[in-house]
């Protein structure tokens, strides 16, 4: 048992420990790097439209960056009335957070930006939802209307401490109606901020992954969406996210099935083999994850150095010379700074993961989606060494990789889809 101080009185409740491989760092601090656009050349691409015009849908607008915000968010009101929190979208993370004021300790905005719970919104441990959260552990309550806690803990040594709740959340659905759905998610009143880099702005997290405790599972059950989450990352900044099906195309997508593994919620897939520049790396067996709270790529440390070692014997001759920049541990400077992706491409290949359990299905990694050019005019590795960020084996796939590409996640399915997409375009139908 723990004593918390909240709204003026001490309340007594257990603290459920619970370890998520939330898996971000940079990693997106105790929450959780511009790409550019393409350039000219021919591709197959796709543009969303709306399905089902009568559908039931949750668009939302993204703002950010991978360079230098180095996070992609969304804003939902929660409340009644509605106050307004700005969210880091994060595709590998189930549980909802919000920096709460109950008080805060640790706590990275103005007391007013928090968000203030009230004393009959507080989820109890007998909730199904509080049993998602532990899950595959067993799920024990002393009391089975003790509130229901949580403690976080991210790659990069912070955490954060708190108690689930549940509030209004009104979403403008594409139909044209409004949902005031109640959503449970976590109130965190105690962060901590290990890494080497400061927190975001953002007043949290949005949980979209896999389990019964995210927004998405949640809309799901209560007959309000299709548990499917899409989202288009511009490496321009910006793009969109959607909960629903209405946004699926009936073609020009890409599908692969989710691992199913009932230890990991993450959205998995593989095995993969990687080659670069069309031709085999002696890479196999790679299962990877797609993470949306993750700034940059992380390949376990074998993986990553074959990456690193074919990137350089690939530049080998080439007018880039090794530089030290504070934005990423590798880089590169040329004759004069470069401005954006688009200036070296010609010098790099492309990536590809090639998934050996379906025939032809590939992820096509090209120069952008892995490379960013800093404010130093240098161009800089968007890949890092994951087991040096505390991930041990896990590769994990993150925003850098997912620009300029519409991925989906269908829980419906049980698959992953992607496909080349003008991220900036505003969506037919809407």
């Amino acid at each position: 048992m723990a004593d918390q101080k909240m709204k003026g009185r001490t309340v007594s409740l257990m603290i459920m420990v619970l370890i998520f491989q939330v898996l971000s760092a940079h990693f997106h601090g105790c929450f959780a790097a511009t790409g550019q656009g393409q350039p000219p050349r021919k591709r197959n691409t796709v543009h969303p439209t709306v399905v089902n015009g009568f559908g039931s849908s949750v668009f939302l607008p993204i703002s950010g960056n991978v360079y230098p915000l180095g996070y992609y968010s969304v804003t939902l009101g929660i409340g009644n009335p509605p106050k307004p929190f700005q969210l880091d979208i994060d595709t590998g993370s189930d549980l909802t957070l919000v920096q709460c004021d109950a008080p805060c300790t640790g706590c990275t905005l103005p007391r007013d930006r928090l968000y203030k719970p009230v004393q009959n919104n507080f989820l109890a441990c007998k909730n199904p939802i509080c049993a998602a959260l532990h899950s595959p552990k067993a799920h024990q309550c002393k009391n089975p209307n003790e509130k229901c806690g949580f403690q976080v803990d991210y790659a990069d040594h912070g955490s954060v401490l708190g108690v689930v709740v549940s509030d209004n959340l009104p979403l403008r659905l594409v139909n044209g109606s409004l949902s005031y759905s109640l959503l449970a998610f976590g109130c965190g009143y105690r962060l901590q901020n290990r890494g080497p880099h400061p927190p975001p702005t953002t007043a949290g997290v949005l949980g979209l992954g896999k389990s019964k405790a995210s927004i998405s599972s949640q809309l799901s059950g209560m007959g309000v969406a299709q548990n499917v989450v899409g989202h288009c990352l511009s490496g321009q900044g910006g793009g969109f996210l959607f909960l629903g099906a209405d946004f699926v195309p009936k073609s020009g997508m890409t599908w692969t099935p989710m691992l199913q593994n009932s230890f990991d919620k993450h959205y998995s897939s593989g095995p993969a083999e990687l080659l670069f520049g069309g031709k085999p790396t002696g890479v196999k067996g790679l299962n990877v994850i797609f993470d949306t709270g993750a700034t940059y790529t992380y390949l376990s440390s074998k993986v990553y150095q074959t990456v690193l070692n074919l990137v350089r014997k690939d530049l080998s001759g080439k007018q880039l010379q090794d530089v030290k920049d504070t934005a990423l541990p590798i880089c590169w400077k040329g004759t004069r700074p470069f401005k954006s992706v688009r200036d070296v491409r010609n010098y790099f290949n492309t990536f590809t993961l090639s998934f050996t359990g379906t025939s032809n299905i590939q992820l096509q990694l090209p120069p952008e989606a892995y490379l960013i050019v800093t404010e130093r005019g240098n161009v800089c590795l968007g890949i890092l060494s994951g087991t040096e960020a505390g991930l041990g084996t896990s590769n994990v796939i993150g925003d850098i990789s997912l620009q300029d590409k519409l991925m989906i996640y269908d829980n419906e399915k049980q698959m992953i889809g992607w496909a080349s997409a003008d991220c900036t375009r505003k969506l037919r139908g809407l």
